[in-house]
């Protein structure tokens, strides 16, 4: 299905900036709530009531950002943001966190439910960024995790703590703290009210520390040189990448994983709830100007066995997924999706989606990029600017359509 151009299907969002005082003033507290005020998140239109809920796509380009149609891949809204920008699901299943310039901004994609008893009532309405925006020098991660989202600063060490379901009515009510030197780094809320950070300084980075409620150091470990990057696996096991190995936080304990080289560097992962066996890159040359590993790793976190898969293809650090069974899901560069079976590392399946790629150069240009959501697995495809559906059960395209963009990064909500 090809895409309605028609200038009524395009809307063009004026970008509110409104700045809320606690969140503006949030970097000088740490471990203190920042009160909500009483800010309202409007989308640019009235809501209209649906049978069920529409999940939606959040597109980024240069110059801004496409939301889409999840089912008809038909462009309902767009934004227009200067610079580059990186896309995340704020995690209500509604907003998408946009990190962009000196801000963690917001995009309300107009597609949400409403429980209401034993049953929900659904609605979709026009895109709209929200007036709630986090004000961060340097924004990086977005984590998702234990019904919390958190963000961190890269610029300031700055981390962001808040109930994603507040985000639709409010300025948020957020808890602050401060890594002791600002870094390139992460942290996750944990399902006990702790707080996992990792550990560095501009120079350097080096392990993680776990923090209780009261934010006072309980636990670290310091055996993860440049780590990089965060994956949740089923019982709550978080799982973070080293120059050398993993490091696995479960069940109160820190196990370092061992890469089978000495130089085994894995910085992006991709976890499932219905899994304990992350997903994850994996490179060995350490003085590559651009490394294009053919092999992904897939670390078990209940035994720490760490297997290697050989998928005779390369692949990018937007080409990793998960399917709705818990399958481990790779982009390849010639095109198709390989599906493996993380218990055994055997590729099951490959799903012919694009022609072959090649990576470019810097990171932030675009390049094919994965998105899974329950049984579909979503596809770009810069070059052609194409968006392609994929059912993952029987590998068939479900739908596909032709940007009037060149995409970059892709994400979605439920709705």
């Amino acid at each position: 299905m090809h895409l309605n151009t028609r200038m009524s299907r395009r809307l063009t969002l004026a970008t509110s900036v409104g700045l809320s005082l606690a969140l503006v003033t949030g970097c000088s507290s740490d471990n203190k709530d920042s009160a909500p005020s009483e800010t309202t998140t409007t989308t640019a239109s009235a809501p209209t009531e649906q049978a069920s809920a529409t999940p939606r796509l959040a597109v980024s380009y240069d110059g801004g950002v496409l939301v889409l149609d999840a089912t008809s891949l038909d462009v309902v809204g767009e934004t227009k943001i200067d610079g580059f920008t990186r896309l995340n699901p704020a995690g209500d299943g509604r907003h998408v966190m946009i990190s962009s310039g000196e801000a963690f901004k917001v995009l309300d994609t107009g597609t949400w439910s409403s429980a209401h008893g034993d049953h929900s009532h659904y609605y979709t309405a026009d895109p709209a960024m929200s007036e709630v925006e986090f004000a961060a020098n340097e924004p990086g991660h977005v984590v998702r995790h234990a019904g919390k989202t958190v963000l961190f600063n890269d610029g300031s060490g700055l981390v962001e703590i808040f109930d994603p379901a507040q985000l639709a009515k409010r300025q948020p009510r957020v808890e602050t703290y401060t890594t002791p030197e600002p870094h390139h780094g992460v942290a996750v809320a944990l399902a006990d009210g702790s707080l996992l950070t990792t550990i560095g300084n501009s120079e350097s980075r080096n392990g993680i520390a776990i923090l209780d409620a009261d934010r006072k150091e309980i636990l670290r470990n310091e055996q993860c040189p440049g780590v990089h990057g965060e994956a949740a696996a089923a019982g709550e096991a978080i799982v973070l990448g080293c120059q050398d190995g993993l490091l696995v936080y479960k069940n109160g304990a820190i196990t370092k994983v061992q890469s089978p080289d000495a130089y085994g560097r894995i910085g992006n992962q991709a976890g499932s709830e219905e899994s304990d066996i992350v997903l994850g890159d994996y490179k060995t040359d350490k003085d590559a100007e651009l490394e294009r590993p053919q092999r992904v790793s897939l670390t078990n976190t209940t035994t720490s066995e760490l297997k290697l898969v050989d998928l005779g293809t390369s692949y990018t650090f937007r080409s990793l997924g998960r399917g709705p069974h818990g399958e481990a899901l790779v982009l390849g560069t010639d095109g198709a999706i390989h599906v493996i079976d993380p218990n055994t590392g055997v590729v099951t399946k490959k799903i012919a989606v694009i022609d072959a790629w090649t990576e470019p150069t810097k990171w932030q240009e675009p390049r094919p990029a994965l998105f899974v959501e329950d049984h579909t697995a979503y596809v770009t495809d810069p070059t052609s600017k194409k968006l392609i559906a994929v059912d993952l059960e029987d590998g068939s395209i479900l739908t596909e359509t032709t940007l009037d963009h060149a995409p970059n990064e892709l994400t979605g909500v439920t709705g």
